[in-house]
């Protein structure tokens, strides 16, 4: 139901030539049932030709990230011209920390992988750094 949400916000703002702004806050997909999430042009995968298209067209995109944003969720942002992510709050990466530590044995927080200040100083992904929601 999300994805449909989500689609359909961009589906307005294409057609009406407004600003999408992405309130984003997921850990991604539930596993068990992604064969219901990535199936066709309606679903999932789609948001991401969507925000190509909407970019290619000029029309702006803002991304807040007001919690994790993990896996296929992680392109949000990324490919938005503008995010903003609450400091202590926001996480964006594509694997948590104990996907970094099952692969390399390296133990890091969250925040160190993919905390707001991390994405605002040093990777670049988020532009502005928000104190509170």
């Amino acid at each position: 139901l999300t994805v449909k949400k989500h689609l359909r916000a961009q589906t307005i703002a294409a057609e009406n030539h407004l600003p999408c702004i992405y309130l984003v806050d997921s850990g991604g997909a539930n596993l068990p049932e992604q064969d219901e999430v990535f199936p066709d042009h309606d679903h999932f995968g789609h948001i991401f030709f969507r925000q190509a298209n909407l970019s290619a067209r000029g029309i702006p995109q803002i991304a807040v990230v007001m919690g994790p944003c993990t896996a296929g969720g992680a392109y949000v942002p990324a490919m938005a011209d503008e995010a903003i992510m609450v400091e202590g709050q926001s996480t964006v990466y594509l694997a948590g920390p104990p996907l970094v530590k099952a692969a390399t044995g390296e133990t890091v927080s969250a925040e160190e992988l993919g905390g707001a200040d991390m994405h605002t100083s040093t990777s670049g992904l988020a532009d502005h750094l928000a104190h509170g929601e």
